[in-house]
């Protein structure tokens, strides 16, 4: 993709809310043109889409689909590329975040975080390589920084985001050259919804983790991300973390 993102046509998974709403924000700043995917929020959708379009006529629009169901995965590209007239960059920022420790993995829960951390990457990529390789565009995969040194407790999401790893540098080989793929890998950003181990406690001792000594924002992931989308034409299979450091002080 050249530099100029006007009026790119950019397709995001899970965007309606958190740093996915931050990253959909940030480049339509820019000037792209935002296919918003979401799953169940709905409301949240709706109301980032007016929120765009009020500044932007007609630049966004939102698509709903279970990422689980992969036969279905091709009909997210089909329709952008229906509604905008083609598809520039994808987004896989979709993800399911829970523990799974030994005793308690069911067949459910790896179907769950396997399938929207990993095996909804691949065929959504898979998908949109045709109208990829035509527009020489790209693909930002969101993993985690924990994929080097796995939380505890959290075996099958650490499993399925390590993977993602390895399918952004698998799919850089085979893309290229005609598509980059790369990948951002947050550290503490933004704390999970409605989870009691997340407390103070615990939230001040991951900060003193980071050599930044702060918590970062949904921005800091967003940023990365339109840097990889607009400003790296020469970064492929690259996995960038946004972490304040903290991979490197645990």
């Amino acid at each position: 993709m050249d530099t100029d993102i006007t009026n790119k046509v950019v397709l995001i998974t899970g965007g309606a809310k958190r740093v996915g709403a931050a990253t959909c924000r940030l480049l339509h700043a820019a000037g792209a043109n935002l296919m918003i995917h979401y799953k169940s929020s709905l409301h949240e959708a709706r109301a980032l889409q007016a929120e765009l379009n009020l500044q932007r006529p007609h630049s966004v629009a939102i698509i709903q689909g279970d990422l689980l169901n992969i036969a279905s995965l091709p009909n997210l590209i089909a329709e952008t590329v229906r509604h905008f007239g083609r598809l520039d960059a994808l987004i896989n920022n979709a993800s399911t975040y829970y523990a799974s420790e030994i005793g308690d993995i069911d067949e459910a829960k790896w179907l769950d975080l396997m399938g929207s951390n990993l095996k909804a990457p691949l065929f959504l990529s898979q998908a949109a390589a045709p109208e990829l390789r035509k527009n020489h565009g790209c693909i930002v995969n969101i993993t985690d920084m924990h994929v080097e040194r796995p939380k505890k407790g959290y075996i099958v999401y650490s499993v399925a985001k390590a993977g993602l790893v390895t399918l952004t540098k698998s799919l850089a080989h085979e893309l290229s050259p005609e598509v980059r793929v790369n990948a951002v890998a947050p550290g503490p950003v933004q704390w999970p919804e409605n989870n009691p181990q997340f407390d103070e406690v615990y939230r001040q001792r991951v900060i003193k983790q980071t050599l930044l000594k702060r918590m970062g924002e949904a921005e800091d992931v967003a940023k990365a991300v339109k840097f990889l989308i607009a400003d790296a034409p020469f970064i492929t299979g690259h996995v960038l973390a946004v972490d304040g450091g903290r991979s490197l002080n645990l």
